[in-house]
């Protein structure tokens, strides 16, 4: 899937951005828009760019593991020495294997233990190193990316939903925590988005035409929607916004759990 690019609604000139989990999907696209709003990308995936996946202009690879409090520190701390600052923090690497869509009593805590430390901890690490930085200039931004099913449920999501509601409330709780420092906090719960992780759940979940058809608009997202949403959070016309969660989820989140036997 190549990049999704889109327009460019806010001037980013010199802002200093960190992306985990950039080289696909949302995170692509989040690198994309911020990249051509001028700002200086680094994107941290263990991901590497390729021929058909390569770094736009602006943006700056390093390789590392959310999961490790190294690497969260150390892609911090290169883009504090290399660019002077860190305006925003955008926690989005995340996974949802396929395998893991089960009842919590048939997954296997290995399993478990995984998506907690890439899901939850690793926001947790990579924001922790962001936020030191960010109370020392007394100005910043974070965004964690959440999901539409932080919010409402779906049989054989027992690891995936509630690590997300986490991730919701880690941005309330990190945004009353550090709102008197300058800094703010609020997390994107999108709704099905054409991602490769989507994709590879779509079965799982009905199917890609199923997934769009429960979302009120009649379709699944696109990552630069998403990502159009983040660039504005991040933006001085959202300045008076921390704390709190965006749904941009096709109208999922208005949709009534007893209008359909099985909503996502």
């Amino acid at each position: 899937m190549g990049r999704s690019r889109g327009r460019v609604t806010y001037d980013n000139q010199g802002r200093v951005i960190l992306v985990s989990g950039g080289m696909s999907g949302i995170g692509s696209a989040i690198c994309d828009a911020f990249a051509q709003s001028g700002a200086i990308v680094v994107c941290l995936d263990v991901a590497e760019p390729t021929q058909d996946t390569p770094l736009p202009d602006n943006v700056e690879y390093i390789r590392g593991d959310v999961g490790s409090d190294t690497d969260c520190r150390r892609a911090v701390n290169h883009t504090v020495e290399t660019h002077g600052g860190l305006d925003v923090l955008v926690n989005n690497a995340a996974i949802q294997p396929v395998e893991a869509y089960r009842p919590i009593d048939e997954l296997p805590i290995e399993l478990w233990d995984r998506i907690v430390r890439i899901n939850f901890t690793g926001y947790t690490l990579l924001a922790r190193h962001a936020l030191s930085v960010m109370k020392e200039q007394r100005s910043g931004v974070v965004v964690n990316i959440a999901s539409a099913q932080a919010h409402r449920t779906a049989r054989g999501v027992g690891a995936y939903g509630p690590i997300k509601a986490a991730n919701v409330l880690q941005s309330r709780q990190w945004g009353v925590e550090y709102a008197r420092e300058g800094i703010r906090v609020v997390s994107v719960s999108p709704g099905a988005i054409d991602t490769p992780l989507v994709r590879s759940s779509a079965d799982a979940q009905g199917g890609e035409a199923e997934l769009a058809n429960r979302h009120p608009l009649g379709r699944i997202g696109q990552p630069n929607e998403v990502a159009q949403a983040v660039v504005w959070l991040t933006s001085s016309d959202a300045s008076f916004v921390t704390g709190t969660d965006l749904e941009v989820d096709g109208g999922l989140g208005a949709f009534a759990a007893f209008a359909d036997p099985y909503p996502m």
